[in-house]
């Protein structure tokens, strides 16, 4: 598949929006998590990254678009198959809970608004995700105001330590890509292309206008702009600035020992959005801006999206083949935790700001009918739910991961018990 029609076809899926969380159990997962301002931990260290100190939002929100949700899909990329593990949930279960709520990662709150809609259509399980930025989700679930969170970031040892509830497990979902996005007027559909080391500087502020020199070598051809760059970054704790931030890092010996990589940072300039969408939305409103975000987020706003620099010295577009190689790649630093970045790979292929999206679950809960709804929720997500994962810009899991997933879902407890009662 083209780039292009890859694109093109995940446009037409971003149709209908789901709702993602609703009436009172989402006010008190925002309230009890202070909104989705970030905890005050360090960064995650799954395989690298470093700290940094929390940022303060610049400017006045953009009015942001909201989550894109998904629409029925057509052909998806399948997952690998991974123990037969698909199908066994086929309808309601005796004895589960009816509702379960979580919180957090923005990033692929497409993706969970189709699961869990469909879900719901299988087992009348209703389930209440409030997207509130991975800082609020790995908050939530340390306070145990909600039965599961999200997140992009992998908890750091100290976050895990403090969780209220014993034992977290971090459960991979799926793959996915942070794209830069522009937006430039008079170059509505140009494909920059921006390396590593362009786009920390900018980040940092040392390259001020479009036509910089470094910017121009690498794109020959285009007219760029003398204008000056309008930054854009989050202003809430993000899995999503997590990835680009530990992108940067590995790409850039500057940003790194200035800034480093966390879930906030103390931007060296720029505007502040709240969520993926707060930032699409401040991009969108502001023109010669650049921001990061998931791909998805891009493309409902028709922002630009960058071509990136591969470690291997290719142009790479955001596409399911170069995330997926991403993953491939990293497959022998995956930790038995499964906490580990994918970021800056080797290969002709790799797209370099890829990652893993997780749900983050006790390993032992108290209320076993909610332990029970959630581990056959997992089950169906890290299996029948794989096979929606392409129509919305995700990858599927790949088979080593689906199965080393199966493991934790299987070591949850409820009551004391085993709760995924296999079906």
């Amino acid at each position: 598949m083209t780039t292009t029609d890859f694109l093109t076809r995940r446009r037409s899926m971003l149709v209908q929006a789901t709702g993602l969380l609703a009436g009172a159990a989402g006010a008190a997962i925002v309230a009890a998590c202070g909104g989705s301002e970030a905890p005050a931990s360090k960064p995650a260290e799954p395989t690298k990254a470093a700290g940094a100190a929390p940022t303060t939002a610049a400017a006045k929100p953009a009015e942001p678009t909201k989550a894109p949700a998904a629409a029925e899909p057509t052909k998806a990329p399948a997952a690998a198959p991974a123990s037969g593990g698909a199908g066994l949930i086929t309808g309601p279960f005796d004895g589960e809970a009816k509702a379960l709520t979580g919180a957090g990662a923005t990033f692929p709150a497409a993706l969970y608004s189709k699961w869990f809609n469909d879900y719901n259509k299988v087992t009348q399980v209703q389930v209440n995700y409030q997207s509130i930025g991975s800082g609020g989700g790995i908050k939530a679930i340390s306070d145990q105001t909600a039965d599961f969170g999200a997140t992009d970031s992998p908890m750091t040892d100290a976050q895990l330590k403090d969780a209220k509830g014993g034992d977290i497990l971090h459960i991979p979902m799926a793959l996915g890509a942070v794209v830069a996005t522009y937006n430039i007027p008079g170059l509505e559909g140009t494909k920059l292309k921006l390396s590593g080391d362009v786009l920390a500087a900018i980040f940092l502020g040392t390259i001020t206008k479009w036509n910089d020199p470094k910017i121009a070598a690498d794109n020959a051809g285009v007219k760029l702009p003398a204008e000056d760059i309008v930054s854009v970054h989050r202003s809430d704790g993000s899995g999503t600035s997590f990835v680009f931030t530990d992108y940067l890092s590995a790409v850039s010996a500057e940003w790194k020992s200035k800034v480093g990589a966390s879930t906030t940072v103390n931007w060296p300039g720029g505007i502040g959005g709240k969520g993926n969408e707060g930032v699409a939305g401040e991009v969108k409103q502001n023109p010669f801006s650049i921001g990061y975000v998931e791909l998805i987020y891009a493309i409902q706003n028709k922002l630009g999206v960058a071509s990136v620099k591969n470690k291997a010295g290719n142009w790479v577009e955001p596409t399911l083949e170069g995330v997926t190689a991403a993953a491939a790649a990293a497959s022998g630093k995956v930790a038995p935790d499964l906490r580990v970045s994918i970021v800056e790979q080797e290969g002709e292929k790799t797209y370099p700001i890829s990652t893993f999206t997780w749900i983050l679950a006790y390993k032992t809960m108290a209320d076993a009918p909610k332990a029970i709804a959630l581990t056959r929720l997992l089950w169906w997500a890290t299996h029948d739910g794989q096979k929606l994962t392409g129509d919305l810009g995700y990858a599927p899991l790949p088979a080593e991961i689906v199965a080393k997933g199966e493991a934790m879902i299987k070591s949850i407890q409820g009551g004391g018990k085993p709760a995924f009662p296999g079906k």
